[in-house]
């Protein structure tokens, strides 16, 4: 299957928390979209992997995204170095993304900047024809991405671009409820965590809100670009 976009995360829940609105929207209106984490979270303070695994394939399932895979990378120890990046590139050339939405490029979690920097490296290595890779066999063609960009996490970033999701928040919401082990609830007894509390649940909404309000619309999300955006016209933007 091709897909219009795949987007990738260091953990399970980091896209839900930063570009679910925008993969919402376009599975809407008939884009293929699909998400690769690069490992379980076995980590996180709260939950298990196994939870882990089935809060994930419940938030596809709210997004609407076509595929959702996991590389099993080790979490907080995987580097970014040949072996790493070669299973990347399997799977972009698997599905041959025009755009890919990865990590933010520094972040609170060491894991957020290490697997940006080792999804975007991988990107362009997948456009290289000497770098040789194969799936069940069979060997794989080169594909670069048209376009990679970078969501936000916990730290806030001004954004190079700002996708309204207006009419999609609560979709955004929902599946960030799924991983009903990592964020706020009050019945859960597990210890707290940065995450866990009311407060991050609600700023979800409120920097939605703030950046849709930047923009005039009811809610948004923002993106970091690699290189500068281009426009044919100057009345392309809205």
């Amino acid at each position: 299957m091709k897909l219009d976009i795949l987007a990738i995360a260091a953990h399970p829940d980091d896209i839900e928390l930063s570009c679910a609105g925008i993969l919402a929207k376009e599975n809407a209106a008939g884009k293929k979209t699909g998400i690769l984490d690069l490992t379980r979270g076995e980590l996180g303070t709260r939950g298990t992997p196994e939870i882990r695994d089935q809060e994930a394939e419940n938030a596809a399932k709210i997004l609407g995204v076509q595929v959702r895979e996991n590389l099993g990378f080790a979490d907080g120890f995987f580097i970014n170095d040949r072996e790493h990046q070669l299973k990347i590139v399997e799977v972009i050339r698997k599905y041959r993304p025009e755009i890919v939405i990865c990590n933010a490029v520094k972040d609170r979690h060491p894991d957020h900047g290490r697997g940006s920097e080792l999804a975007s490296i991988s990107c362009f290595l997948s456009g290289l024809r000497k770098v040789e890779t194969s799936l069940d066999g069979n060997s794989q063609e080169a594909w670069r991405p048209k376009f990679v960009y970078h969501y936000i996490q916990w730290q806030d970033m001004n954004p190079d671009i700002v996708v309204d999701i207006s009419g999609f928040i609560e979709t955004k919401i929902e599946s960030v409820k799924a991983y009903k082990s990592q964020f706020f609830d009050p019945d859960n007894n597990e210890p707290a965590t940065p995450i866990s509390s009311n407060n991050f649940y609600e700023s979800i909404r409120y920097r939605a809100a703030n950046l849709g309000r930047l923009i005039g619309t009811d809610h948004a999300e923002g993106l970091i670009t690699e290189r500068y955006p281009a426009v044919d016209s100057i009345f392309d933007l809205i």
